[in-house]
């Protein structure tokens, strides 16, 4: 994958458009092409572990998870003796992926064929799908069952007798759905699978992360799981077709729907996913929001009352085909379109899908190009699942784009800690993403990477010449400041870690709001270690405080960009970095020489990265790019209540302190004839300071308010 652009601003008509990110993909092909048992990359890795009793596959949407699980299954049952698979799935929609395939014919050993009587994602009531549930596993001639999450959890609870799982494997396609919360029944089922019987578990998501806010397991369940990691970078890098991706926010005041037209490309496969209606965004009337909608792409002319595909025509004379999913529950007409879409032949001809709820996870449009979602999203899997709709490889498609159309908060709004905090909740998301989307970094330990045998030394020199320039970074730590397990947990669950600290962290606040001095210590100190020692309570201390540094510098390496050299001898003393004003200076580039080996350059020294300390380091925030962004995307006097809120935060400053130190503010500002700085080094002063912004926000608040209800009686 190439170096990324950010901060890139668009403007359209009244609307801006700020580009996120932007990534252009090598296409090497590697992803999707199939081994000599017809698997692509990331199916052969997860066959690998086939004898696992619990697995979980972490991949991105489109990488073929769903045939994964084929080959698993059938593995299962034709040579380690389990006699029931049960697939559950999180809506029957999803049901398709797990069709009748012939799987001989590309090489291995078997075919996949569901009985219909046994697949039950299909309509009908829950009650004849749970006794048809029942049958199966008195059925000794049935192998493969297909159901939903719901029904998985109804039949589950009629079985009396749970030992008639132990010779089953149960699957679970979409496995964030699972909680550990008590009220989780899915996550219940799993929990009692994995200790009162000798059950098989395969858990699939096309998400990395455990949980947006609630853990997926609990952390003894969740560490009898393998894992098969198969990142974001991995699968775009190696397709075939699509060479980028953009990530956007757009801005929009008053009403989504008049910002929509200046944002639809018709040109483009487009899925709009509109809000949720119980969300500030949404109207409450989402039939008329769909109308509207429609309405904006072109003037009906019929809809198909076999396919509930509706036709338009648009203004300049295109005609195009339009798939409501919102509207297809009333006039007799539910299901209808969705299960059209289930149709190869349907599906191809469609230009627009509009949404709610529906068309997220596990919904292949493979000519999708253009993902345009309207609201906040406050779940870090909800987004990835979105873009996942455009990211699929088809012919013809060059690029995929995402775009979340969000309401610009403003001053006057009563909470504006909710609307602050919707606001960095869309940064840090798209933050997550490039996460995701750069180079992998791994952690070795130094007495590891050299070899010492002749054999080893030239399995190395191989490999080195094979590797490409970018695709990996390795970072070496000493023996003795991590132990084997602490590094096993870094390797394989640094995503998790981010998310979780992203997902709740004040310092990551403050470093995206007021750009952050010292954040990368602060993280080090204190919210890295917090998600560490919280979920690995076992750790010593020792291996936290390494593990939390490994974790941070690795966060710093993926936000930076990363230039490559061409026929250089030696490390050059000023790497070509492309002229971009926009691009802000950076404080470290990575570039590697002719042996291979990676060198960051920090300051005006470049530093091999085999020898790389957290303290070199240390003080660079990586979330640099995020303040950019938003000094660009808001209104500067919004920016600056949002450093207020962040030093409110960070200070934990209510209103009953804040009048406490009044009497401070005004002795401060009698001796040293000017307010106390928020931002002062001094600790005293800058709690001074925030407390008298606090008070002076609360105070326009109050105001603001007495002026709208002012206005209301008067009116």
């Amino acid at each position: 994958m190439s170096e990324q652009h950010k901060g890139e601003e668009v403007a359209v008509g009244r609307l801006q458009v700020h580009n996120v990110g932007s990534y252009s993909f090598s296409q090497t092909g590697q992803s999707s092409a199939a081994n000599a048992m017809g698997m692509r990359e990331m199916q052969a890795r997860a066959f690998e572990k086939r004898d696992s009793q619990y697995l979980l596959i972490q991949a991105p949407p489109a990488c073929g998870k769903s045939r994964a699980l084929m080959f698993l299954a059938l593995d299962k049952v034709i040579n380690q003796g389990i006699k029931k698979v049960i697939i559950s799935v999180p809506q029957i929609a999803i049901g398709s992926s797990f069709n009748d395939t012939e799987l001989s014919k590309f090489g291995f050993f078997a075919d996949w064929h569901l009985d219909s009587k046994y697949n039950l994602c299909a309509p009908g009531g829950e009650t004849q799908k749970v006794a048809q549930a029942i049958k199966f596993l008195e059925d000794d001639n049935a192998h493969y069952l297909l159901c939903s999450h719901a029904t998985l959890v109804y039949f589950y609870d009629k079985v009396k007798d749970k030992s008639v799982f132990n010779q089953a494997l149960v699957a679970i396609d979409e496995f964030h759905h699972v909680s550990e919360e008590a009220d989780n029944r899915l996550g219940n089922v799993i929990h009692e699978l994995m200790t009162k019987t000798s059950a098989h578990v395969i858990a699939m998501t096309g998400s990395y992360f455990r949980g947006d806010s609630v853990p997926v397991l609990s952390v003894e369940d969740e560490k009898k799981f393998d894992r098969v990691v198969y990142t974001y970078y991995e699968q775009l890098n190696g397709y075939k077709y699509l060479k980028s991706l953009g990530i956007d926010y757009a801005f929009y005041e008053g009403n989504w729907l008049d910002a929509v037209p200046k944002l639809l490309d018709l040109d483009k496969k487009t899925i709009i996913h509109i809000p949720n209606v119980n969300s500030k965004e949404s109207s409450g009337d989402k039939l008329n929001e769909v109308g509207q909608l429609i309405d904006y792409i072109g003037e009906r002319v019929a809809r198909d009352p076999k396919t509930g595909i509706i036709t338009v025509k648009s203004a300049n004379g295109k005609t195009l085909r339009i798939a409501d999913l919102v509207s297809d529950t009333i006039a007799g007409m539910q299901g209808v379109t969705l299960a059209a879409l289930r149709e190869p032949e349907t599906l191809n001809t469609v230009d627009v899908i509009i949404a709610l709820g529906m068309a997220k996870e596990g919904f292949d449009w493979p000519q999708c190009e253009y993902a345009l979602t309207v609201g906040y999203r406050s779940s870090l899997t909800e987004v990835v699942q979105i873009i996942g709709r455009a990211t699929r490889d088809c012919p013809g498609k060059e690029h995929a784009q995402f775009t979340n159309l969000v309401a610009m908060p403003t001053a006057m709004v009563d909470d504006v800690t909710d609307a602050v905090n919707s606001l960095l909740k869309a940064i840090t998301l798209s933050l997550l993403m490039e996460q995701v989307l750069a180079p992998n970094v791994h952690f070795k330990k130094r007495g590891e990477v050299e070899p010492t045998t002749p054999e080893q030394k030239e399995q190395k020199k191989i490999e080195s010449i094979k590797k490409k320039i970018g695709d990996q970074i390795e970072i070496t730590i000493d023996d003795d400041s991590m132990s084997d397990d602490a590094l096993k947990i870094i390797n394989e669950e640094y995503a998790d870690i981010v998310a979780k600290v992203i997902n709740s962290s004040n310092t990551v606040k403050k470093a995206i709001a007021n750009g952050g001095d010292d954040i990368s210590k602060l993280l080090v100190a204190e919210d890295v270690s917090s998600v560490i020692r919280e979920y690995h309570p076992e750790l010593s201390d020792s291996d936290i405080a390494a593990m939390s540094e490994a974790v941070v510098t690795e966060m710093i390496i993926k936000t930076l960009p990363l230039f490559k050299k061409k026929d250089d001898k030696k490390v050059p003393d000023t790497p070509d970095i492309p002229d971009n004003p926009d691009q802000p200076e950076q404080p470290v580039v990575i570039v590697q020489d002719h042996e291979n080996r990676t060198f960051v350059k920090i300051k005006d020294k470049f530093i091999n990265v085999d020898e790389l300390d957290f303290n070199m380091i240390g003080s660079i925030n990586p979330f640099q790019d995020a303040y950019i962004f938003i000094s660009k995307a808001v209104k500067p006097e919004l920016l600056k209540l949002m450093q207020n809120q962040i030093n409110a935060w960070r200070e934990k400053m209510t209103l009953d302190v804040a009048l406490e130190l009044w009497p401070h503010i005004n002795t401060f500002r009698i001796e040293h004839d000017r307010m106390p700085d928020p931002k002062s080094t001094n600790d005293f002063e800058r709690r001074l300071g925030v407390a008298f912004e606090y008070i002076l926000q609360k105070k326009r608040e109050a105001n603001a308010k007495a002026a709208s209800s002012a206005e209301a009686h008067n009116s």
